[in-house]
């Protein structure tokens, strides 16, 4: 069964954003990972087969392996739980519920989440290769300044860096783009002490991650954390490290000097972009080849990932 949207009598609907449906509990949130599809920052017409699930599972199995690192928002992804939880709270046929919740939903902390996007990345890639090569030609003494850190002048698309960065943007509104900021500005936006504390954790989690992606022949090229503060402490919230969040690539076919092929919804942007689309609302309809190709990938990634079929 694809959800591609949710409505849940009897709960108050917090927010839907390009994947997630999420709806207020008191001081708890339950989130519904929907098999939505966003590319280019447009929803796609159609939904992609598990694509929830392995969001949501890729994100369990990340909470508990960086759980030493940093504190998650994760209180229950038992269906059982979840089902005994809503029907306490008076939500109709509660246990009907258990198909479109089943494997794709977690209930968490309700936080003060931070105003912004906390993104490393140990590899040059996408936007930030792009960047990059806007610099090159006023680049000076064989550097270049990105965003206030100094890289080689000479890197290929998709290089390993000398060490990961930490290259912070602001939240934009569904529709809309990030805009990368520097650390002096996350910490005018942040304060200082919370800026500090965000980058640490942010590389902490990265390296954690990234030790036990090579084990599985994964290069994780950079990826995406959203953090949020409760009772006094900063713990991460939302997704983490999953194909939509993350860049994976596999070592046995990484080759420096072009994109790479990662696990990921690329087939989807590939094929857009093959037929002209301009980026802008309405996405045209899927072929069903694209569909199928892009749900393989993700669950390819789980599977990579978690080490057993979904």
């Amino acid at each position: 069964m694809v959800i591609t949207a949710t409505d849940i009598k009897g709960l108050k609907k917090f927010r839907s954003g390009k994947v997630r449906d999420v709806y207020d509990l008191g001081d708890e949130l339950m989130i519904v990972a929907t098999d939505r599809l966003s590319a280019f920052d447009v929803i796609m017409p159609n939904g992609i087969p598990d694509k929830g699930r392995v969001l949501t599972q890729i994100s369990l199995f990340w909470f508990d392996l960086t759980k030493d690192v940093v504190e998650n928002h994760l209180i229950t992804a038992d269906t059982d739980e979840i089902i005994a939880k809503l029907a306490s709270l008076g939500v109709p046929d509660a246990a009907g519920l258990r198909e479109t919740l089943d494997g794709r939903t977690m209930i968490v902390r309700r936080t003060e989440p931070f105003s912004v996007e906390c993104i490393v990345r140990g590899y040059i890639s996408g936007s930030a290769w792009k960047e990059y090569q806007k610099l090159l030609p006023g680049a000076s003494n064989g550097t270049v300044n990105l965003n206030g850190i100094e890289l080689p002048s000479n890197l290929k698309e998709s290089d390993k860096l000398p060490r990961p960065i930490f290259t912070p943007s602001t939240k934009a509104e569904l529709g809309e783009h990030d805009e990368t900021i520097s650390l002096e500005k996350m910490a005018e936006i942040l304060g200082k002490d919370d800026a500090k504390a965000l980058e640490e954790k942010t590389l902490g989690v990265y390296l954690k991650a990234s030790e036990y992606a090579a084990t599985q022949g994964i290069i994780i090229a950079d990826t995406k954390f959203e953090f949020g503060r409760v009772d006094g402490k900063i713990i991460i919230i939302d997704e983490v490290l999953t194909p939509d969040s993350s860049r994976f690539w596999d070592v046995d076919t990484y080759k420096p000097g072009g994109a790479q092929p990662s696990f990921d919804k690329q087939y989807v942007r590939d094929w857009l972009d093959s037929i002209g689309f301009n980026h802008q609302p309405p996405a045209p309809e899927l072929p069903d080849d694209v569909i199928q190709a892009t749900a393989a990938k993700y669950r390819e990634g789980y599977r990579r990932i978690v080490g057993r079929e979904l």
